[in-house]
């Protein structure tokens, strides 16, 4: 699997603990835990240690979120995707479209995009 996913800290834990179980190979981390940005890390930073570390943010920040994306694009930088939980999305929903894309996404597909999730 190519597609690697870090949860911003406003994103239930049930999220990376469902993935993982349903989908033990791939890779789910969170904000805060070892290895990855700490809890409170600005999101402009987190955009960074995404593009060099190859992860797709998963956030539920809808409203600042494409303005670091655009400042972040100004700067000649890139980020191999963005995907935003829509409101009220059902928890199973969101879990089997990130999955159904960690398994049939073509590689840069979802890059410097922000893509509403669930996706229909």
């Amino acid at each position: 699997m190519k597609v690697k996913y870090l949860l911003d800290e406003n994103v239930l834990p049930l999220y990376r603990d469902q993935l993982r179980r349903l989908q033990p190979d791939l890779t789910v981390w969170m904000v805060g835990e070892p290895g990855v940005p700490a809890k409170s890390t600005k999101d402009p930073e987190i955009l960074c240690w995404c593009e060099l570390n190859k992860f797709i943010i998963v956030t539920n920040n809808r409203s600042s979120m494409p303005v670091h994306l655009s400042d972040h694009l100004a700067a000649g930088r890139h980020i191999p995707g963005i995907f935003v939980l829509r409101p009220r999305a059902e928890i199973g929903q969101v879990i089997d479209d990130l999955i159904l894309i960690a398994l049939a996404a073509n590689e840069n597909e979802y890059q410097d995009r922000i893509v509403h999730i669930p996706l229909a």
